[in-house]
């Protein structure tokens, strides 16, 4: 018993307590491997992906055929509206014979839709539809990269739009291109050569997991509402496609080798399928959000989610470095800041920075840009801007009218040694402002010891 509590504690500080920068590269990204998968595990056992999985199953039942039938509508304008079939074959592969008569059910449905049929109002349902299983995509994956504000109105419309109608032209467009280049005579005259024979049809036994990582890098670059690192896309992709592929083939066995399911719940066993795949492929591409999302925020991996919180005492530090930082870099014409930046900077996970420069802005002492994604500017001068101002916006937060302040009881001696703090925080912060605080470069100068005058004097020394 004890040996075995040893050796977990050597693992626990071997993998969470360790400095990563002295190891060796390899050591290193094995290590940073094994508590991405440890979360990754983690966040799914906790329940909230499978939860998002599950809602995007029904909303997928609901939005599918009007998706395709949108689809069709763009690609028939192309002459290439035919190949909607084989693509919806490839994704219901696992589901063998099943996946077949789905296809061909779904895509019957979607040449029954016709417009003139459908009318106005049916029209703008069936457009509604697909707006809202994107919502939902969407909603999700901001869930898993910690991003609490969605997208402008206007800026959905025109995402929204681009997927919908430019998507698809350029999936087929690639799909039309690799096989025309395939068939050309010159690549025809270069399998014959070896080893470029071996070599092509290697890559078309790969082509079809390069097709799945590309478009799960795809939907990991655009769709959060959060500029996304190509890198972290690509790892998320290609560790949620290779999972995919694998997993279909479990799949197609597990249909392959049951038949009691029929026999169960007779009719309803092709629809009770083809929603488990489903919910399989929503929960594969969100895990793989997830691997991005902890590969480009490294600061998050920790044993436990739920001490992903942060105490009074760390919350004023963090609001003084932030504005240390946007008014440093202010001052000395440098970049400004953005929230990925700051979280990786001051070594926090971006969402529990987040209310932090929220607070900041909600008393303007921030300013966001209007900038993709947005930076950080003082929101107002910061030579008037005291210090204690800072605290005071970072300690007064989310004091909401069901729990203000002055609503509490009155007890005196209580109130008197709250009084007597915010006095004396006053009394030493007196007079010094954030540009005083940004433009001392020297960490020795201790400026809340000094009287304001020999603070101006400490930072006009320092230039």
């Amino acid at each position: 018993m004890w040996e075995t509590t040893k050796i977990r504690g050597d693992l626990r500080t071997l993998i969470w307590d360790g400095d990563l920068s002295v190891l060796p590269w390899w050591k290193a990204w094995l290590i940073r491997a094994v508590q991405i998968c440890y979360v990754v595990v983690r966040d799914v056992a906790d329940g909230q992906l499978t939860l998002r999985a599950m809602s995007l199953v029904y909303t997928t039942l609901l939005a599918l055929v009007p998706l395709l039938a949108v689809s069709f509508s763009v690609l028939k304008g192309f002459g290439v509206h035919n190949e909607i079939e084989p693509l919806l074959l490839k994704f219901l592969s696992p589901l063998g014979e099943k996946g077949v008569e789905i296809s061909s059910r779904i895509i019957g449905f979607v040449d029954n839709i016709k417009a003139g049929v459908l009318g106005t109002m049916g029209l703008a349902f069936l457009l509604y539809m697909v707006i809202s299983l994107i919502q939902k995509v969407e909603a999700a994956f901001n869930y898993t990269w910690r991003v609490k504000r969605s997208r402008p109105l206007t800026q959905k419309f025109s995402d929204y739009l681009s997927v919908i109608l430019i998507g698809p032209v350029l999936v087929f467009t690639a799909l039309g291109i690799t096989a025309t280049l395939t068939s050309t005579a010159m690549v025809q005259k270069l399998v014959a050569i070896e080893p470029f024979g071996s070599a092509l049809q290697i890559a078309s036994r790969l082509m079809p997991y390069l097709l799945i990582i590309t478009a799960f890098t795809f939907f990991y670059i655009f769709v959060p509402n959060k500029k996304v690192r190509f890198t972290s896309a690509l790892i998320g992709g290609t560790t949620a496609g290779i999972i995919w592929e694998i997993t279909g083939w479990g799949f197609a066995s597990f249909v392959a080798t049951s038949t009691k399911y029929t026999a169960i719940y007779s009719g309803f066993a092709i629809l009770i399928v083809f929603m488990l795949w489903v919910y399989v492929s929503w929960l594969i591409l969100l895990v793989g959000a997830n691997i991005a999302y902890y590969h480009q925020h490294p600061e998050a991996l920790v044993p436990q989610r739920q001490s992903l919180s942060l105490s009074n005492r760390l919350k004023e530090k963090l609001s003084l470095l932030v504005m240390f930082m946007v008014g440093k870099n202010y001052y000395h014409k440098l970049p400004d800041w953005s929230l990925d930046d700051l979280a990786q900077q001051l070594h926090v996970p971006a969402d529990l920075l987040e209310p932090i420069i929220q607070a900041l802005e909600n008393n303007r002492i921030l300013a966001s840009t209007a900038t993709e994604p947005p930076t950080y500017l003082p929101g107002r001068p910061l030579d008037t801007t005291e210090i204690k101002e800072v605290l005071d916006a970072v300690r007064t937060a989310n004091e909401i009218l069901t729990s203000n302040f002055n609503d509490l009881p009155a007890e005196f001696v209580v109130d008197q040694v709250i009084t007597d703090v915010e006095q004396a925080v006053a009394r030493e912060l007196q007079g010094l402002t954030i540009k005083d605080f940004a433009m001392a470069e020297h960490p020795a100068v201790d400026l809340i010891s000094q009287t304001p005058l020999e603070q101006k004097a400490s930072t006009d020394e320092s230039h």
